[in-house]
C-alpha cells in the first residue's frame, strides 16, 4: 500500500473512531441527565469531551487542508 493510501485510510479510520466515540459520550450524557444527582460539573466535563473531539476533527480537516495545498504548489 503506497504511502498515501496509507495515510488516507489511516486518517478516514481515525475520523470514523472520533465520531463513533463522539455517539457514544452523547449517549451517555443523555441516559446520565435522566438519573437522579446528576449534577452540572459531571454535564460541562461531558460536554468539554465532545467539544475537545470534535475540535480534533476539525483540526484534523485543517491539516489536511495544509496538506493539500503545499501538494497542489510543488
Amino acid at each position: 500500500m503506497p504511502a498515501s493510501t496509507y495515510q488516507a485510510y489511516y486518517q478516514y479510520e481515525l475520523k470514523k473512531l472520533i465520531d463513533t466515540h463522539i455517539e457514544r459520550i452523547k449517549e451517555s450524557l443523555t441516559s446520565s441527565y435522566q438519573v437522579e444527582g446528576f449534577d452540572f460539573s459531571s454535564y460541562k466535563h461531558i460536554v468539554g469531551r465532545i467539544e475537545g473531539l470534535r475540535l480534533a476533527l476539525e483540526l484534523c480537516e485543517e491539516a489536511e487542508s495544509i496538506i493539500n495545498g503545499k501538494e497542489q504548489g510543488d
